[in-house]
């Protein structure tokens, strides 16, 4: 490729063809000039918008020079050619592209999208490779030329900053992965698998019976990230790798999500811990379902309940409280959605509305006694497992309840202040209470890989079942998670949860659930009350049990 490039202009597209050994050695302008777009760098700094000129140019040029495998002049055209000067020269000493058409479109203001259709050679393994994505056209700081601002992304859209686009025998074989049935589950079908598929792959291909191909994949720079394979070049032999996903509970909670933007789900098996669904719906691609760290909401009132009874504030479901419509704590006032109150309420009354005043209220001569700073944490890990290493089999992100102060304390009990957690946390949380005795979630059988898996107390009888008849009430009657829930079969519980965010104008609504051996949770972004979106969400998971 470097030896180099065929140019043509043909009307308004413009190929640019690279040519290396084996393709021709020839190197065809066509007039394009050789870095300075804009103008002599010796006269008066260009300033204002730039022209669609300027932009067709300046695209037109870098183009010219990537597909001609000349990376220094390509990357000197863009506004930082130290960190461009090695990806575009790994495009061929890395990925092995030895010839390419890139195919400008029309200029949508600044931005210039292309496509790229590729030869990839290696070792006698040819392949084509076609693919899409675009630039942008700025003005340089200092000269005020017009210059492609520098993206990974514009060597490939999937390329974060410090990855390296590789081809060569792959590190681990392809898996064909399989349900706990023995059903295949491919990206394919199932979309919200593809990261974690990869991560399986990159973890567990190796212990399977496959053989691994020749392969063009992204070498990932962040260790949580795995490799991503882009195009098969010499396909080796997959090996099986049996996961806990139900295939049928997985293509629910796919179907689920696919109305709610920027939402997660996890499912459970309440006995086991086996994950048996996982799906999100997000722009960024980003698995918020097991990596995400949000406050939880009211869901976490299921903890704060644990802890009122563990700590003997109440004794049970049926116990008296009260439930103003707002409560102060060190100068912080909190209130309850419209400000409602209950009157004559008891504990399972005021879960199933979903009261914050009870769970801040009654708790306060404990903080005066030093000790609900750090309570919520301790029930949380004797009890849940959370704030313990979960070691799933796939990346996840441990929840956070740490230890704390003044209003923070307060804020904690209603799953605000520092509280941090995702889907899957939650999703345990609910199978914890169904079951009487956490277990911690894990996708793939501990025995792979012989790691160690979080344990916790199993719930006293009075709690566990006092927390089974306050999700019951919260799923049925007037429970605010009783709409959601009607569709929903059988013996079953729930909790709603809203979350605030700074800047946000709509809380994160926050849902959980269980019925029969299954549990579930879900998040969406701006989804306001955890009773609409995400329980529409975890009601049609809950479903297909």
């Amino acid at each position: 490729m470097r030896s180099g490039a065929k140019v043509a202009v043909v009307g308004s597209v413009f190929l640019a063809v690279a040519s290396g050994v084996g393709y021709g050695a020839y190197n065809v302008w066509n007039g394009i000039s050789s870095g300075n777009v804009g103008g002599d760098s010796r006269t008066t700094k260009a300033t204002g918008p730039l022209t669609q000129h300027e932009v067709e140019q300046v695209s037109r040029e870098f183009l010219s020079a990537w597909a001609g495998g000349h990376s220094y002049k390509a990357a000197q055209l863009t506004n930082n050619a130290v960190e461009a000067e090695p990806i575009l020269a790994g495009y061929t000493s890395t990925a092995h592209v030895r010839k390419a058409v890139i195919t400008p479109g029309p200029a949508a203001g600044t931005k210039v999208p292309f496509t790229v259709n590729a030869t990839i050679a290696y070792e006698g393994s040819v392949k084509q490779w076609s693919y899409s994505s675009e630039l942008v056209v700025v003005r340089g700081l200092t000269t005020g030329r017009p210059l492609v601002e520098w993206r990974p992304t514009v060597i490939h859209p999937n390329l974060k900053q410090g990855d390296i686009l590789k081809t060569g025998t792959s590190e681990a074989p392809e898996i064909k992965a399989v349900d706990n049935k023995g059903r295949e589950l491919t990206r394919a079908k199932y979309p919200s698998l593809g990261t974690i598929l990869d991560r399986l792959r990159e973890k567990y291909g190796k212990t399977t019976d496959g053989e691994p191909g020749v392969e063009l994949y992204i070498d990932s720079a962040d260790e949580q990230v795995p490799d991503r394979s882009l195009l098969i070049l010499a396909k080796g032999k997959p090996g099986v790798l049996k996961t806990t996903i139900d295939a049928d509970v997985q293509a629910a909670a796919e179907a689920a999500v696919s109305s709610y933007g920027e939402s997660s789900v996890v499912a459970i098996n309440s006995n086991t811990g086996e994950i048996r669904a996982v799906a999100n719906n997000r722009k960024d691609g980003f698995n918020a379902a097991f990596e995400g760290s949000q406050a939880p909401g009211s869901t976490m009132k299921i903890v704060t309940a644990a802890m009122m009874m563990d700590q003997g504030i109440v004794a049970g479901p049926s116990s008296k409280v009260e439930c103003p419509g707002s409560v102060a704590w060190d100068g912080r006032t909190f209130h309850n959605l419209k400000d409602f109150n209950l009157s004559n309420a008891t504990l399972q009354r005021a879960f199933a509305r979903s009261c914050n005043t009870t769970f801040i209220k009654p708790v306060k001569p404990l903080n005066e006694k030093g000790v609900a700073g750090t309570a919520l944490g301790e029930t949380a890990r004797k009890y849940f497992g959370v704030g313990e290493v979960w070691r799933t089999g796939a990346t996840s992100t441990d929840a956070s309840v740490p230890p704390s102060t003044g209003a923070d304390t307060a804020a904690s009990y209603i799953g605000q202040g520092k509280i941090t957690m995702n889907a899957l946390t939650i999703a345990s949380i609910a199978a914890t209470v169904k079951s009487g005795s956490f277990s911690q979630p894990i996708i793939v059988a501990k025995d792979l890989d012989g790691r160690k898996l979080a344990t916790a107390q199993p719930l006293p009888d009075s709690i566990g079942q006092g927390l089974r008849a306050m999700m019951r009430a919260a799923a049925t009657g007037e429970g605010t998670g009783a709409g959601a829930m009607s569709s929903v079969r059988g013996d079953k519980g729930a909790k709603t949860g809203s979350a605030e965010v700074d800047g946000q104008g709509t809380s994160n609504g926050w849902f959980t659930a269980f019925a029969g051996d299954l549990a579930a949770a879900a998040v969406v972004q701006s989804g306001g009350h955890g009773g609409d979106a995400a329980g529409a969400i975890v009601a049609g998971v809950l479903q297909a049990r």
